[in-house]
């Protein structure tokens, strides 16, 4: 199939794509990488009047450290992200996270702020963005907010983002001391989408217990999840003396949207899931102790 007829708009300025986004309405939709846009439109799953892309906006792209967190512009590919040295020394979830996006011609064309925009549950960049609290810089022609990763996910493919609004960047916070970080997924094909996975970061003390850790899962439910109230039981414990698959269990006893469809069942991925959190959970509390 080929997609609905469109006209094409490529601002290079980001004040000129938030007044494309306001003067053309609901009939709009941004195009950045494309990666899961166009596939969507030549299906037509989706259908706009108006494609705004933008690809030429300087303003979009760069990897800055700013104080305490590290910055990065939505327009940045993911290619860039995964061969930056700033994003694996200051942001190592996101590093480790970014070989499991797709191929590597999707991720030379496919950007950041394009995977966490498109808020796919079963993607690895908002899973990221979740666990480590990242904040999302978002402007419009009325101005700019920043909206927090709890609460920028709010539906299947969905952000509380309004439709005149563009994603300038997202800052990932730095997290210090003794740190630990895994990324596991399991896909039927490599560069498939997970059935199930996640992104676990560990933070320990000096006596090696849990200071602070974060699980993001991905493929779990219709958004993004975190298993939060395992993170709470997890906080105080000596890390020696965590079971590991009593964590990937706690993880996602609580689920209630757990997909099921012909690639597998909701039981079937919650095991997939726990025992995905498990692996992870022992490959970052491993890296926190000996590091």
């Amino acid at each position: 199939m080929k997609p609905a007829p469109f006209e094409y708009h490529a601002p290079t300025t980001i004040a000129d794509a938030a007044g494309l986004l306001a003067d053309l309405g609901d009939g709009a939709k941004v195009l950045a990488g494309g990666q899961s846009l166009i596939p969507m439109l030549a299906l037509r799953l989706a259908v706009f009047d108006h494609l705004v892309d933008v690809g030429r906006i300087a303003e979009l792209h760069g990897i800055e450290r700013r104080g305490d967190a590290l910055w990065v512009g939505a327009g940045t590919t993911e290619a860039a992200v995964g061969a930056s040295v700033e994003v694996a020394s200051s942001v190592p979830l996101l590093a480790k996270a970014t070989p499991f996006v797709g191929h590597f011609q999707i991720r030379n064309r496919g950007t950041l702020g394009g995977s966490i925009a498109h808020a796919d549950p079963a993607a690895e960049y908002p899973a990221v963005a979740l666990a480590l609290d990242a904040s999302m810089d978002v402007v419009s022609s009325r101005g700019s907010r920043t909206i927090a990763a709890r609460d920028f996910f709010d539906g299947l493919w969905s952000t509380s983002m309004e439709t005149d609004e563009l994603l300038a960047g997202v800052s990932f916070p730095i997290w210090g001391g003794r740190c630990g970080f895994a990324v596991e997924e399991f896909a039927r094909r490599y560069g498939d989408f997970a059935l199930a996975g996640v992104a676990v970061a560990i933070e320990l003390d000096g006596d090696d217990r849990v200071r602070r850790s974060a699980l993001g899962l991905i493929g779990m439910g219709s958004t993004p999840e975190r298993a939060v109230t395992t993170e709470a039981q997890l906080a105080g414990q000596p890390v020696t003396e965590v079971d590991a698959e009593e964590v990937g269990r706690s993880a996602v006893a609580g689920l209630e949207a757990v997909p099921s469809d012909l690639h597998g069942s909701a039981d079937y991925r919650r095991q997939l899931g726990a025992a995905m959190v498990a692996r992870a959970w022992r490959t970052a509390s491993a890296e926190a102790r000996h590091g």
